[in-house]
């Protein structure tokens, strides 16, 4: 890795229980590549959306092609080009019937992720899910949030004609552990009015991968926390989790 701080990153997916029930496919995709940069992104598919599990897929991927050797003073322009290059795949997809903007909603699906430099990094996020950056401790942290529409069940996708004004850009410094998740974490990962970190989830979890040496075991760890039984009662949906250790 070009980047001169040392990154460790653990990752892990779980179907949650309302796709198993009805024999889907888990819509969440995941992805993290290095080259001037460190990037990871996390996209729910929509489960509304004929497509969406594509859709994630191809945002993720379009992402961190383009921005790990991306100018990092230039990251939030870099960061709109590369979701509209998202965009633009989409429309030419085969599996666009009408091959214009109006098509690319069946591959609809959300977005959070990170370009980290040094000791920089930025979040960008459209819709639900969550970032969160520990500075030491769950005490100090800057996160990007949820964020809904007018209901708690509604949201916005990188598909959408209002995707650049849903975007929003959170920088940051010095951190010592990242944290990206899908919508079906976050209810686990922050207090009801999402302004605290839920210490009882990320400390654990972040304590334990942080001593975790084996890859194997820590992804196997963190997939097994996921999927528990509690966990899938109190959160239905897809559950993905990124965790990058910064030292």
């Amino acid at each position: 890795m070009k980047n001169s701080r040392s990154l460790r990153v653990v990752s892990a997916s779980v179907k949650g229980a309302a796709h198993s029930h009805l024999k889907q496919p888990c819509q969440d995709y995941s992805l993290y590549k290095s080259g001037k940069n460190f990037v990871a992104v996390v996209s729910d598919g929509a489960g509304s959306a004929k497509f969406g599990k594509i859709g994630a897929r191809i945002v993720c991927e379009t992402l961190c092609d383009l921005l790990k050797n991306a100018k990092f003073s230039d990251m939030k322009e870099n960061v709109r080009r590369a979701l509209k290059v998202a965009r633009e795949k989409l429309i030419c997809h085969r599996f666009n019937k009408y091959k214009s903007e109006k098509g690319i909603a069946d591959f609809a699906a959300t977005v959070v992720g990170v370009v980290y430099n040094k000791n920089q990094g930025m979040f960008f996020h459209i819709g639900d899910g969550a970032a969160i950056a520990l500075k030491g401790n769950c005490s100090n942290f800057v996160a990007s949030r949820p964020e809904n529409g007018d209901f708690a069940c509604e949201t916005f996708f990188f598909t959408q004609q209002a995707w650049c004004e849903n975007l929003r850009l959170t920088f940051f410094e010095d951190a010592s552990s990242i944290f990206l998740m899908s919508d079906g974490l976050t209810n686990f990962s922050f207090s009801k009015d999402y302004k605290e970190i839920e210490q009882g989830f990320i400390a654990p979890i972040d304590s334990f991968l942080t001593q975790e040496k084996n890859k194997t075991k820590a992804t196997k760890a963190l997939a097994n926390t996921l999927n528990m039984p509690k966990a899938q009662r109190i959160n239905s949906d897809d559950k993905t989790l990124v965790w990058i250790k910064v030292s």
